[in-house]
């Protein structure tokens, strides 16, 4: 198995994570997906380094609040851009080029990360809760439109998860109040996540294509 890892600005972070993996052949590969052709530049260097594609896992996202009340016209537009950029239309993009090449090869596995923000809305941050809610609809159009090729579509929506883009929000009495919004008392672990990734990338669940699955532990129920 080879890894291709994509990193933004951290190539130390990036080049450590693929000295600490298992085996051969592993690549990082730098892009900014926030840009027009990020996403598409990506694919192309991804396939350049790999003859065949299995498995997409679209992870990269931007938490920007924007408060209504507190927020003016120019900074809400911005807010939204910046948001929908990362987070809906650069997913939308590594889906259509990676997707496409999964169909010519006979099949494959996209995995998106979405947000219980989705569901329960982000009054702080609406842009954030709008675009995991159209990364959800675009996972299950995907997964209808690209089944009779053999690409499966999943969605993982976490809550809350002990990585840099929520640092700030733990600390102090408001990652307390943060922490008992599940009843296991704490917020996820990356791994956590990471574990539920690496399940669905292995493939053994193809009946589950189009599924959404919460990893928030009981922070927010849905029907």
């Amino acid at each position: 198995m080879r890894l291709l890892i994509h990193y933004r600005r951290d190539a130390e972070a990036a080049e450590r994570l693929r000295a600490s993996l298992p085996g051969a052949g592993h690549a990082i590969l730098q892009a900014d997906l926030a840009r027009p052709l990020g996403a598409e530049r990506l694919a192309h260097d991804a396939l350049a380094c790999a003859p065949r594609i299995d498995v997409l896992v679209n992870n990269a996202g931007l938490y920007d609040e924007h408060p209504f009340t507190q927020t003016d016209f120019e900074g809400w537009q911005a807010a939204w851009r910046r948001t929908l950029a990362l987070n809906l239309f650069a997913a939308a993009d590594l889906c259509y080029c990676v997707g496409r090449h999964m169909v010519d090869g006979g099949g494959g596995r996209i995995i998106n990360v979405s947000s219980r923000g989705a569901f329960r809305g982000e009054p702080n941050a609406p842009a954030y809760g709008a675009s995991k809610a159209g990364l959800n609809a675009l996972s299950q159009s995907l997964a209808q439109a690209l089944a009779p090729h053999g690409v499966y579509v999943y969605v993982v929506a976490p809550g809350f998860v002990e990585t840099e883009m929520v640092t700030d929000m733990l600390k102090g009495s408001a990652g307390e109040q943060i922490k008992r919004q599940s009843p296991l008392g704490r917020v996820a672990r990356a791994e956590e996540v990471a574990d539920t990734i690496a399940f669905l990338a292995l493939g053994t669940t193809q009946f589950l294509t189009g599924a959404i699955i919460d990893i928030n532990g009981a922070s927010y129920l849905r029907s």
